[in-house]
């Protein structure tokens, strides 16, 4: 039986107040704190790709062993509060829930809710990889969307949902149907041709998401953008630089598509 967003919300903060008393250490520079879904997973090579200097970047994992599903992502979500407190504990300033699908699973209200929680447990700005793809939009002044994604189609149409709760329209969807990606099933020419058809069915949409954070995507951004002359939004390169964004570090970069050039 699925439990309900207060019953789980309950459950974080049953778990994580408990930790707030461990010592806190101070980096030199200002600290992204990432909690990934697997629970052993390293800081993407896109953070040191992107923010080569002035950011450090520290993460930790809640475990999703049971995949990109909505019965997975219910069994990990309750990790997700002392994982923030262990990153505020080792001197993250922002604390950012990274895995985008699930932070948007159960919709907008759950993924707000969410971040307060981690602010109110952690005494720090908190974000998820979901902002990141949320204010990509926005910074590219997108309305319809168009979305390529790692997912099944009941998780792909939640993305649907999400976003249009937030008054994007999605004109065209379109997912690998994964649970677990296999190796080598979502190669840079699989990534750029889903989202090449997605935005071809999507009839001009404004901007593409490519949604999941553990699809490589940041040599799929320029390629895709060349074709469909639109801007790209994507996970993981994305919600990094969301969340250097909220750091207050400058965060305009060049040569990593249009919005992130923006700055």
């Amino acid at each position: 039986m699925s439990t309900t967003r207060r019953e789980f919300l309950g459950a974080l903060s049953a778990a994580a107040y408990p930790l707030l008393a461990g010592q806190t250490f101070a980096a030199a520079n200002p600290t992204l704190g990432l909690i990934f879904p697997p629970e052993n997973y390293p800081i993407p090579p896109d953070a040191r790709m992107l923010f080569p200097s002035g950011v450090e970047f520290i993460g930790n994992g809640v475990g999703l062993p049971g995949g990109m599903t909505v019965q997975g992502y219910e069994e990990a979500v309750p990790r997700i509060l002392p994982r923030a407190i262990e990153l505020a504990q080792k001197g993250a300033n922002v604390i950012s829930v990274f895995g985008s699908s699930i932070t948007f699973y159960k919709g907008a209200k759950f993924h707000d809710d969410l971040i307060t929680q981690v602010e109110k447990a952690t005494g720090r700005k908190a974000t998820t990889q979901s902002n990141g793809l949320l204010d990509g939009l926005r910074t590219a002044n997108a309305r319809r969307v168009a979305i390529a994604t790692a997912y099944t189609e009941e998780v792909t149409e939640r993305l649907k949902v999400f976003l249009q709760e937030y008054g994007f329209d999605v004109t065209a969807a379109k997912g690998l149907g994964f649970t677990q990606i296999p190796e080598g099933a979502a190669t840079r020419d699989i990534l750029v041709k889903l989202s090449t058809d997605s935005y071809a069915a999507s009839k001009k949409a404004d901007a593409v998401v490519i949604s999941c954070g553990a699809l490589k995507t940041i040599d799929v951004i320029v390629p895709v953008e060349d074709v469909i002359k639109v801007p790209v939004v994507s996970s993981t390169p994305h919600g990094l630089w969301h969340g250097v964004k909220l750091l207050g570090v400058p965060a305009r970069v060049q040569g990593f598509g249009m919005v992130m050039a923006k700055g």
